[in-house]
């Protein structure tokens, strides 16, 4: 699992890991060009800005989790070691998490000062962000699992992506657009629910996946 672990985050961190903090980044930027200069209303909706920017973003890599190793055998080989394809789809959620969500917490600072977002915005967003990509690198990885082989994945996954993740961008945004107001404790638990429900589901999902691809 840790060699497999490992695999991964080098195989990412050596592609194109940086286009998902760029897109954050990018969007972060042109929100304010598009809503115009007003402090109180950037300072509003900042929070979900931000939200819909981490969540596009993980659309990004999408295609890059699963299929490579479906298309190379490597998914063939670890399960005639006795690897379960549950155990390769909890390795594959944690490398994807460990290349994903720390870059987008950094870039949450810069983004959340181009929102004009303060101090306490700013803490909550970063605390719903690491609340919350768990599940969002969970459900990528069940995603991908799902598309992997499939004509146009990309857009499929998209398709799928989206909806599912929208409980889990309704409470990450309420509970990072709480921060002057120190009201987002409800939201940040019940976002906390719905990222620990995709983390438990999405390992069945993609095992299953993967399985039913290799019959």
């Amino acid at each position: 699992m840790t060699a497999l672990i490992a695999r991964d985050v080098r195989r990412a961190l050596g592609g194109a890991a940086w286009l998902p903090l760029a897109f954050f980044l990018l969007v972060a930027t042109l929100v304010p060009f598009a809503v115009g200069p007003d402090a109180q209303l950037l300072e509003r909706i900042g929070g979900g800005a931000l939200w819909i920017a981490a969540l596009t973003a993980a659309l990004l890599p999408i295609e890059r989790l699963v299929e490579p190793d479906r298309a190379e055998g490597v998914l063939d080989q670890l399960a005639l070691h006795g690897l379960t394809e549950e155990s390769v789809a909890v390795a594959k959620i944690v490398a994807h998490w460990l290349t994903f969500a720390p870059l987008l917490l950094l870039a949450a600072v810069p983004g959340s000062t181009l929102l004009g977002l303060g101090s306490e915005g700013l803490k909550m967003t970063l605390l719903a962000l690491a609340v919350g990509t768990p599940g969002l690198a969970g459900l990528a990885v069940a995603v991908a699992a799902l598309t992997a082989g499939l004509p146009r994945a990309g857009a499929l996954a998209g398709i799928l992506l989206l909806p599912l993740a929208v409980p889990l961008l309704i409470f990450g945004a309420a509970a990072s657009g709480a921060g002057e107001s120190g009201g987002g404790s409800g939201a940040l638990l019940l976002e906390a629910a719905v990222s620990l429900l995709l983390c438990a589901g999405a390992p069945f999902v993609a095992g299953a996946a993967i399985r039913a691809g290799r019959t």
